[in-house]
């Protein structure tokens, strides 16, 4: 996909956009510019020649890795709730998921790079979007050696798999922890709870003793900072 030149208004990105257009064309890529940066997107398939290519070539040169970051899209553009009027689902989409979450969408989750060049001082952000059912990209812990506890990060709170990693184990969660936390179909209140029992003398795991509920709003004010009348449009 062609980007346009001198959409950015800065010389160094509109370079990096045109030196991407050279060594990508006729494989499927978008850019993005945005907040003063820009963002390569591009399929898992390929990625890592693709980051090779980043990393080595004298028009990129990025030799440093500066984060790798997960990210779940499930239930992106849905509103939290309606603000006008209470209604019966309040501010249950953290508690009662529903269809809220497209668990087989192809591109539901994301890998993210970010991408630095100290030689043409510049950066890159990099986001390669996978599928919601198995996740998998390719690992650069080759390329960059501090992609190692960046995607160890990624596979423990979102569950991505990195082909490849030489050693992918949680490494925020407790041992024998279920599920990813930061999914957006992960329950509020876990799948288990954890307390310490004087009795045994240690630490006991017990299912969730937390019900499920739904809080909805009961009064629905106005905001005098944003027009119309300041008391309340409805009572308790």
């Amino acid at each position: 996909m062609a980007y346009q030149e001198s959409r950015t208004g800065d010389a160094r990105l509109d370079a990096l956009a045109a030196a991407i257009d050279r060594h990508f064309k006729g494989t499927s890529y978008q850019l993005e510019f945005a907040c003063g940066e820009l963002t390569l997107i591009t399929p898992a398939e390929g990625w890592h020649d693709r980051a090779r290519t980043l990393r080595d070539h004298p028009d990129f040169h990025f030799d440093q890795l500066m984060d790798v970051s997960g990210v779940d899209f499930g239930a992106y553009g849905l509103s939290e709730w309606e603000t006008e009027t209470a209604s019966s689902t309040g501010f249950g989409r953290g508690v009662d998921q529903g269809d809220s979450v497209a668990t087989a969408d192809p591109r539901r989750f994301a890998s993210v790079y970010q991408l630095l060049s100290v030689t043409h001082n510049r950066r890159l952000r990099v986001r390669v979007h996978l599928d919601g059912t198995e996740p998998i990209i390719d690992s650069v812990v080759d390329l960059w050696s501090v992609a190692n506890w960046f995607e160890r990060e990624a596979f423990d709170l979102f569950g991505i798999l990195y082909r490849g990693h030489p050693d992918l184990r949680r490494i925020l969660t407790d041992y024998g922890f279920i599920g990813y936390p930061f999914r957006k179909d992960f329950p509020v209140s876990g799948h288990v709870e954890m307390r310490y029992d004087p009795e045994q003398q240690r630490v006991v795991y017990e299912p969730v003793s937390i019900e499920p509920r739904v809080l909805v709003p009961r009064v629905i004010r106005s905001d005098s900072r944003f027009g119309g009348d300041a008391r309340d449009s409805a009572h308790a």
